[in-house]
């Protein structure tokens, strides 16, 4: 094999953007993010030397399905990550990742989210350690990483749901937030703005934060929520300067960073920690608080938090 390419929709791509950075950091491969929707009719460029991965919770997106059948017809191999046993998606892939994250109710995916970011991990490091590209000791720390991360997850909790809570109900007439990071903390940011638009029906959106000044900061006005994710060591300085730019234009900056980066609170108006853990696990703890926002700003703002308005758990259809 000589290449990745992640075919999701929604959640589930996002969940692949982190995915992206696993295979190429552990595994060494190229890897591209496809929305199901788009690949179909891309054209893709693929064949037997493409490895597809196909991410879905309910493992029945139309979309999704349709481009697996895409990339079979291309004659690739397909492994399916999904959270539902005997699914569509799991009957058609040459192999199959179950997640078992349990009964997921709500349309807005939040513990599938979870456990796909932990099943490309864990895929992309087993290719690693095939393909010679990772060391014992790389893999060995991320292994323990994902098993310190369910207490770490509930620490989380913890600490922030009340301050959230108080957070949301100080800013439920909110209409527009932007989110920024870098590196692993932007592919977080596109899922927590998809959060919070999809239950809250707040305008939100995701950028690359050094795509600030290429249009963006034309939307940043004073009291305008930024929420900036700080949690990648090696892009921090970045961030930081980033994160002055909106400040000079008056916004409101709320930061995730983490455990024991008390500078940051300097540069900011409020901030959340999430505990330490490798920087590649750090997406799997950052998302969980701004689950957490969006809930809450569903919540006093009178929304049906399981059942938002157009939605679907799963679409079927095309």
């Amino acid at each position: 094999m000589r290449r990745v390419q992640l075919l999701a929709c929604g959640t589930a791509s996002y969940a692949c953007q982190v995915g992206r950075f696993y295979f190429e950091r552990f595994a060494g491969l190229p890897a591209n993010v496809e929305v199901g929707s788009e690949f179909r009719y891309s054209q893709p460029l693929i064949g037997p030397e493409t490895l597809v991965i196909a991410v879905s919770q309910s493992g029945e997106t139309a979309d999704t399905l349709a481009a697996m059948r895409e990339a079979k017809a291309h004659g690739c191999k397909v492994v399916a990550i999904t959270n539902v046993v005997g699914s569509s998606v799991s009957r058609e892939a040459d192999i199959v990742m179950y997640t078992y994250a349990g009964p997921e109710i709500a349309v807005a995916s939040t513990k599938a989210y979870l456990t796909q970011l932990e099943a490309l991990c864990l895929l992309a490091l087993d290719l690693g350690q095939r393909r010679g590209t990772v060391d014992r000791e790389k893999v060995a720390a991320i292994a323990g990483g994902l098993r310190e991360l369910s207490a770490k997850v509930d620490s989380t909790f913890k600490r922030n749901e009340e301050w959230i809570a108080g957070f949301a109900e100080r800013n439920k007439g909110l209409e527009d937030a932007y989110f920024i990071g870098r590196g692993l903390d932007y592919a977080t940011s596109l899922e927590g703005a998809l959060k919070l638009k999809e239950i809250s029906y707040v305008h939100a959106e995701a950028y690359a934060a050094g795509e600030l000044k290429h249009g963006t900061l034309a939307l940043v006005t004073e009291g305008t929520l930024v929420v900036a994710l700080v949690t990648q060591p090696s892009l921090r300085e970045k961030m930081l300067s980033n994160i002055q730019e909106v400040k000079a234009r008056s916004a409101k900056v709320l930061a995730l960073a983490v455990e024991g980066d008390a500078e940051i609170a300097k540069h900011v108006d409020d901030v959340i920690y999430v505990p330490r853990s490798a920087p590649e696990l750090m997406p799997i703890l950052t998302v969980v608080p701004l689950q957490l926002f969006a809930y809450y700003m569903a919540v006093v703002r009178g929304n049906d938090v399981d059942k938002p308005r157009n939605l679907a758990k799963s679409v079927t259809v095309e």
